[in-house]
């Protein structure tokens, strides 16, 4: 990584097609502080080694028009997309410059709703458009009437998994973003935990008590698409095993029962069968990663372990439909963990509100987090990518 990293505050999004499978990843780049001298080529450099070609497609969100200038001066990567905000495609010396860099080649997105509409061969220079859903002249028509769209498009600023799906239904490529809704606060009939996770959760729980891989092996052998996915997720590239795990028991002979326990986890996440669900089992995966990059530069072992699994567990009341008290109550965590998830206080709440302000590219939010937590940007960023490229891998494509 290069000193690029101390000067800026990254944000980290995903945009999520009509499959609910993360497409693109966005990376917001805000200047750390007044002043800072934009570094392209240092943060391509960066980026080379965090999101190589081989890891997808990646939208660049820079905040700055300074460093989006500079940027724009360099040579960028085919898989890397830069993204250039309506208002600045609108003035002329911008028009020429895009016009110029897509002859180059470089991929760009067009971001927010022109003022006045562009002329046809500018907007021929962007591979897509980000429109928010505020700002989108064709909300309140049926789907598939209104104005028809030059130019694909990725809708931002949906306020329910119900306002993402209508943005599929009107044409949509993919959301920024995938709404999380509220947290259930009990007022409601208990939902019942769907079998597959009931299995994890069992297993979970005879983990914590540390019972023989026999035993383990028989409660999993009932449901053989978990098992898969358990070997699947542990010979992943992000699992950074050197063998091959062929059993569970290999898995525990191998890993122990409190990494095995924290992998689990990941599985619970993976056995909700919900498609709407499917984005928030990718954002918990990659809050819990994050989390555990930031504990692997202060913490042990131990540390690690627990504050992925505050991550991982952090978005399963809204996929179960049940509070945390009540989750918890059959699923044993370590203490620090409820404390977070459950009181929302404890050692590990602070990590976890900055893994929620990356999640929500909110650069206020995350120097706020990061002063809190007595970090530098660096730290930060670099946990940050560490958990982007590890949540691809986990992912297996």
């Amino acid at each position: 990584m290069t000193a690029v990293l101390e000067h800026v505050i990254l944000g980290c999004g995903a945009m999520f097609d009509a499959r609910r499978q993360p497409v693109t990843t966005r990376l917001t780049v805000h200047p750390a502080h007044e002043g800072a001298v934009p570094d392209p080529n240092g943060l391509l450099a960066a980026l080379a080694d965090a999101w190589p070609a081989d890891s997808g497609a990646m939208s660049l969100n820079l905040t700055s028009e300074q460093w989006l200038a500079a940027l724009m001066d360099v040579k960028t990567p085919a898989h890397l997309m830069v993204e250039v905000p309506a208002f600045l495609a609108g003035e002329p010396v911008w028009a020429d410059r895009i016009r110029q860099r897509a002859a180059d080649g470089l991929a760009m997105v067009l971001k927010g709703r022109p003022l006045t509409p562009l002329p046809p061969d500018l907007m021929g220079c962007f591979k897509l458009a980000i429109v928010d859903r505020a700002d989108d002249r064709r909300q309140s028509a049926a789907p598939g009437a209104g104005a028809v769209r030059s130019l694909p498009f990725v809708q931002s600023g949906n306020a329910s998994p119900a306002e993402a799906g209508d943005s599929f239904k009107r044409g949509a490529q993919a959301v920024l973003g995938w709404p999380l809704g509220d947290a259930p606060d009990g007022s409601k009939p208990k939902k019942g935990v769907p079998g597959s996770v009931a299995v994890v959760m069992d297993l979970i729980q005879r983990v914590d008590r540390e019972e023989p891989a026999a035993k383990l092996e028989a409660v999993l052998r009932g449901d053989p698409s978990l098992a898969f996915r358990l070997m699947r997720y542990i010979n992943s590239p992000g699992f950074g095993l050197s063998v091959e795990i062929n059993s569970f028991s290999h898995a525990l002979m191998m890993l122990g029962y409190n990494r095995l326990k924290r992998w689990l986890a990941l599985l619970m996440t993976s056995a909700v069968d919900d498609p709407d669900l499917k984005p928030m089992m990718f954002l918990a995966v990659r809050r819990g990663l994050f989390m555990e990059e930031l504990a692997r530069q202060h913490g042990d072992e131990t540390m690690r372990n627990e504050v992925f699994l505050c991550g991982v567990f952090s978005l399963l009341d809204r996929m179960l439909g049940q509070t945390f008290g009540q989750l918890l109550g059959s699923l044993p965590v370590p203490e620090r963990v409820q404390q977070a998830l459950v009181d929302g206080e404890g050692p590990y709440q602070p990590s976890l509100d900055l893994a929620i302000a990356v999640e929500a590219e909110s650069p206020i939010d995350i120097r706020e987090h990061t002063e809190a937590m007595m970090l530098s940007p660096g730290e930060v960023n670099r946990a940050a990518l560490k958990a982007m490229g590890t949540a691809r891998q986990l992912r297996g494509d």
